[in-house]
């Protein structure tokens, strides 16, 4: 079996959340939501390196926090200041014997072990892979004082855990930072590689704001 690693970003803050403690640490269904992460993450690749990428400040905090719960093993490594050099320095701390990486978002606490091991097993095939799910509403595009209606048909949102063979993750992220790398995708993309789309969960939201997080309690009381 393909050794795995898994590269948790948690460098997010309380302030959309309107709340002092940063919301990768808040309590959902009486877990801290990264708890979550890491053990839904652990539970679906069995033996992955795991590394949780923390502002530097927030590290003593963590270490606090997930003392006082089970959480499956993982290491925790200082964040950068974009979220491209959080990621690398995610990669940096997992060895080179890793030949799959999924990079996750913290807060996405209710992705699946189905959707991770989906994702996982797309990209053993695919090389690079996001997950993502359908667009319901509609668009329009402003220019100035106009504007454009955007088919949503050609449209999908992206989702975490994206999933990539390790070679080529660390070679794409062996470039300069640019302002256009939105994600890992785009920066495997900006290398010359194809992405190839998996299907994603409507349930599997970024959690952001107070309406998150009573949506996610509703859905893990379900």
């Amino acid at each position: 079996m393909a050794k795995r690693g898994v590269i948790i970003v948690a460098g997010g803050s309380g302030s959309r959340m309107h709340s002092a403690l940063p919301k990768q640490f808040l309590m959902l269904g009486g877990m801290p939501v990264l708890a979550r992460t890491i053990n839904t993450c652990s539970e679906a690749l069995p033996g992955a390196d795991i590394v949780v990428v923390l502002p530097e400040e927030h590290i003593p905090l963590w270490k606090n926090l997930s003392a006082r719960f089970d959480i499956a093993p993982h290491r925790m490594v200082a964040g950068g200041k974009e979220r491209f050099h959080s990621v690398l320095n995610g990669i940096n701390a997992l060895g080179n014997d890793i030949e799959y990486i999924a990079v996750h978002d913290g807060v996405r606490a209710l992705a699946s072990k189905k959707l991770i091991i989906r994702a996982m097993l797309a990209a053993e095939e695919h090389e690079a892979v996001i997950p993502v799910v359908d667009v319901v509403d509609s668009y329009r595009r402003v220019e100035g004082n106009d504007s454009y209606i955007v088919p949503r048909a050609e449209l999908r949102i992206v989702q975490t855990p994206q999933v990539f063979k390790a070679s080529l993750l660390r070679q794409a992220y062996n470039t300069p930072f640019s302002p256009t790398f939105t994600d890992d995708a785009s920066v495997v993309e900006a290398s010359g590689h194809k992405i190839t789309l998996v299907e994603g969960e409507r349930t599997n939201i970024k959690l952001t704001t107070p309406d998150d997080m009573s949506y996610a309690e509703y859905l893990i009381s379900d």
